[in-house]
């Protein structure tokens, strides 16, 4: 694997950040899919590590990207509560429509993707009150860790819906 070059499906996401002027830290590691797999290379990463779930309404018209603290387990029942409907996970297939992503790649980078804006976002209170938030660029052999306030910045300018709040 060349380490100098930038994976197709990562460049639209360096190209975004560094249009915004937003500064980033870039963490090269071997695939992982799971946080669990994640955690063995994420020893010098600095900031708060991320998880990010693909959900569905139950008739499957509006689908969300839950974004948390890795270290927390999402109680899908107390989010049907915060939401008023019954979600579950979304298939790879509607993953792949909607953010052009593969499972193991979920991150709020794949909004980029989303031009029509029908991913709604929710977001976990901790990760908006860490200085900083680590993501995979759309690809997972690469994390990327930028501050709270670029963070924001990026989520503003892509314009999607989002929601915060505290699933604990």
């Amino acid at each position: 694997m060349d380490l100098t070059k930038i994976p197709i499906e990562a460049q639209p996401v360096y190209d975004l950040l560094r249009s915004l002027d937003i500064t980033f830290r870039e963490y090269r590691h071997p695939p992982v899919h799971t946080v669990e797999e994640a955690n063995e290379y994420w020893g010098d990463l600095v900031g708060i590590h991320c998880k990010n779930l693909f959900l569905r309404n139950r008739r499957g018209r509006q689908h969300y990207l839950v974004v948390m603290e890795s270290s927390k387990d999402l109680n899908v029942k107390k989010l049907n509560e915060i939401m008023g409907e019954r979600m579950s996970f979304a298939s790879p297939e509607r993953l792949m429509k909607w953010l052009k992503l593969r499972p193991g790649s979920v991150s709020p980078f794949g909004l980029i993707n989303d031009v029509g804006k029908h991913v709604h976002v929710i977001i976990d209170d901790s990760v908006m009150e860490a200085d900083m938030v680590n993501f995979h660029p759309n690809v997972n052999t690469i994390t990327l860790g930028i501050g709270q306030a670029d963070f924001r910045k990026f989520l503003g300018h892509l314009g999607h819906k989002v929601t915060m709040h505290n699933f604990e």
